[in-house]
């Protein structure tokens, strides 16, 4: 092990990403410490890059970026044995207080003291080597690589949607947005049993790629008419020759949120994903006089287990949505082409073990 080469991607403010040598840590005695192998770049790690904050999570102090990750297992603490050096693990980023109502609950998610790598004030693990709890990471069977370990992460949030949506066998499933997160679920969705998924995009290459990927139709945003949202629901419903019966939000945008409520039928669930503006308005009545249930996610909670079960058994192929890889010295280059969308790039993988 390079003992000395802790290299990290440390974000010091808005638009300044700096290369620095960090210390290695220790291990608690309930912490193994990793040797990172794949990072992913998310849309939020891009966020706090160009915006520094989302919401009030506000970037105060410099944070070490990243949060889809997978490595091995280099030591262990003495109270650890469930892992042991070598073994290859993704790591669920997201650490709870394991002690509250929430917690006990199994909605870990919600937890008000959760630690969530690179988000402010706790660092990622876009780095060479970080200490994390053993119980939060997983063991990857052989046939599992590193990228799909970390591409467990984004997964994990289509299982929490589909999950809160109850997608099951035979469901038509609407899915607004076709980035990253909207093909995770795409993917869990027909993994559920979902009969035929419509996925919607303002972009033409990445419906082209939801086709490639399963979707059964796809109906994208007419940007050169000024089409209300009632019309586009119109669209979307002729498409799929009827209404949704769970429809999820993955764009965040106001006008999607409004044709994705008049697209589910009368006692569907509509399930918000993205995150846009911090207020929307949206037909609250229509939603209401049909019993449109509206439910919210946040992360994923117990999630990482049946994820990791989906790509083991090659129920979901998550390898297709890695379209760029760079080494943890490229960052600056990689979240460049995350931001951009250069070379109609979906997910953007980071390297960070050395040959």
């Amino acid at each position: 092990m390079a003992a000395k080469d802790n290299l990290s991607a440390v974000l010091r403010k808005v638009n300044d990403i700096q290369m620095e040598q960090r210390e290695i840590p220790q291990p608690t005695d309930t912490e193994v410490l990793l040797a990172v192998h794949s990072v992913g770049i998310c849309g939020s790690d891009v966020h706090y890059w160009t915006h520094g904050a989302i919401g009030d999570f506000v970037v105060k102090m410099p944070m070490v970026l990243g949060h889809e990750t997978s490595g091995t297992v280099v030591a262990v603490g003495s109270k650890v044995t469930s892992l042991k050096p070598g073994d290859r693990v993704a790591v669920e980023p997201g650490v709870p207080c394991r002690m509250c109502d929430y917690c006990k609950g199994a909605r870990y998610n919600l937890c008000l003291e959760m630690k969530f790598h690179a988000t402010p004030p706790y660092h990622g693990s876009l780095t060479r080597y970080f200490a994390h709890p053993a119980d939060f990471c997983y063991k990857l069977p052989d046939h599992v690589s590193y990228e799909e370990g970390a591409l467990l992460e984004p997964l994990s949030v289509g299982v929490h949607a589909c999950r809160r949506a109850g997608v099951t066998i035979g469901h038509t499933v609407l899915i607004c947005g076709a980035g990253p997160i909207g093909l995770v679920n795409l993917l869990t969705a027909k993994a559920m049993g979902a009969s035929k998924v419509c996925i919607t995009d303002i972009d033409a290459s990445r419906l082209e790629r939801a086709k490639q990927l399963g979707a059964d139709w796809t109906v994208q945003v007419n940007t050169i008419v000024n089409e209300t949202s009632t019309q586009f629901a119109d669209r979307i419903i002729v498409a799929i020759g009827g209404h949704a019966d769970v429809t999820i939000e993955c764009s965040g945008a106001e006008s999607s949120i409004q044709s994705a409520i008049y697209a589910t039928k009368s006692g569907g669930v509509l399930v918000l994903v993205g995150l846009g503006s911090a207020t929307v308005n949206i037909p609250i009545v229509n939603a209401a006089v049909r019993e449109v249930d509206i439910r919210g996610i946040f992360r994923y909670a117990n999630c990482y287990p049946l994820a990791l079960s989906m790509v083991a058994s090659g129920k979901v192929d998550v390898k297709p949505l890695i379209t760029h890889r760079f080494t943890l010295e490229q960052t600056l280059e990689a979240f460049e082409t995350a931001r951009t969308g250069r070379d109609n790039a979906i997910k953007v993988m980071i390297k960070c073990a050395q040959d």
